[in-house]
């Protein structure tokens, strides 16, 4: 019996290699990037992250953290469209890395929100199976919470060290959590009420005029080195920190109860960012800059993991009815079409590389810094985030 199974395993292994080898020559073949020819980038990008990292474990930059949970979820929206048994078990197979039969979490500490966001893949495993030890992991990291420090208007900071500092990233390391923990396994109150607090916080603590977008950073005590010693803000509008923003927005929006007293709140907010961002796209790329709202500058540059994650954003919340499709049509597709031009086929491996965006970027104290910041080929937010936007704008053909 159990040689069969291996025997099984392996012929499921060749076939999906001889796959991958055909699409490596097909791509091969028709140029280096897809936006010479169309293909079903999220399939295929998802097969490449699959390749390259056999355990999801091993994804960048360490055990337990965001880039895991971030690239997870959207290997889970890939099976929710295609019912795919291979991202199923890729996704538990992270999960039972770390989630013992007791219910115990490895790695698990809670020290900051980026901590946080691994826990809603559990929450995942949870939804698919009900078993019991996934709801009590998933519980460790709700109560986690309890003595989580904020600031004295309630907002969390980053980390428990980064004392009265809050990051405009943050906010979905840690809502992507818990608003479907509130959803499907409990506390629905307190999370949803959670959820409104902190979205609604940051932004009116980190809104940048009545431009819609939001600073990279506010600091209570004004003391951290980006910090403006009057406003306490961060002195930039940095694509991917607005851009975990607005991927929050949507995903809190789209399970967010309908009667919540907040809900209209929130949903101007969205629609105030949306407008936002539909200013200062570059119209002639279809992209974002690495500093949103200074593309006149000669040294800014477009970014991909940002300009991604505003992509999905503006095509979900079209989707959920926040914002007229008329208006945003052409935004979605002229982004789509920008975004192809950052994949291209890697000549050491043959499969997908993302290009033209950073890797861990914090709070930085200038717009030289932000625009100085060195690139990484397949820097792991920006292959996570075309994975979701891909997947969004391809889901039809699935």
């Amino acid at each position: 019996m159990k040689r069969a199974i291996l025997y099984q395993q392996k012929m499921r292994m060749i076939k999906f290699s001889i796959l991958i080898i055909l699409f490596i020559f097909s791509c091969l073949w028709t140029g280096n990037s897809f936006a010479q020819e169309h293909r079903d980038l999220s399939s295929d990008l998802a097969k490449t992250i699959m390749l390259r990292y056999p355990d999801p474990n091993t994804y960048p930059w360490r055990s337990w953290c965001y880039p895991q949970g971030y690239m997870l979820m959207g290997m889970a929206k890939l099976f929710s469209t295609t019912n795919d048994s291979i991202y199923y078990r890729y996704i538990m197979k992270y999960v039972d890395t770390h989630v013992d039969s007791l219910g115990n979490i490895s790695r698990f500490k809670g020290n900051s929100m980026d901590d946080m966001m691994a826990g809603r893949v559990v929450v995942w495993a949870y939804q698919q199976t009900g078993l019991e030890k996934y709801r009590k992991a998933a519980e460790q990291i709700r109560h986690s919470f309890d003595n989580y420090p904020r600031t004295s208007e309630g907002l969390f900071w980053h980390g428990r060290k980064t004392q009265g500092e809050v990051w405009v990233d943050g906010v979905f390391m840690g809502e992507m959590f818990l608003t479907s923990y509130g959803k499907y396994i409990g506390d629905s109150d307190w999370c949803f009420d959670e959820a409104a607090r902190q979205l609604t916080g940051i932004y009116s603590s980190l809104k940048k005029e009545d431009s819609g977008l939001l600073f990279h950073g506010w600091d209570e005590d004004r003391n951290a080195r980006w910090a403006n010693v009057q406003t306490g803000l961060s002195p930039e509008v940095w694509s991917e920190g607005l851009g975990w923003y607005a991927l929050i927005l949507v995903e809190t929006l789209e399970i967010f109860p309908q009667d919540h007293p907040r809900r209209i709140e929130l949903e101007q907010v969205c629609q105030s960012l949306m407008y936002g961002l539909r200013k200062v796209q570059d119209r002639r790329t279809g992209l974002w800059f690495q500093v949103v709202d200074k593309g006149d500058r000669p040294d800014n540059w477009h970014d991909t993991s940002g300009s991604a994650m505003f992509l999905y954003a503006i095509k979900k919340a079209v989707e959920l009815g926040l914002i007229p499709e008329r208006r945003f049509e052409m935004i979605v597709k002229k982004a789509y079409q920008g975004m192809l031009t950052k994949t291209v086929i890697s000549q050491a491996d043959g499969l997908i590389d993302v290009i033209d965006a950073c890797d861990g970027l914090c709070v930085q104290p200038s717009y030289e810094a932000y625009i100085n910041y060195p690139k990484k080929v397949n820097a792991k937010e920006a292959v996570a985030g075309v994975l979701w936007a891909s997947w969004i704008m391809e889901k039809p053909l699935n």
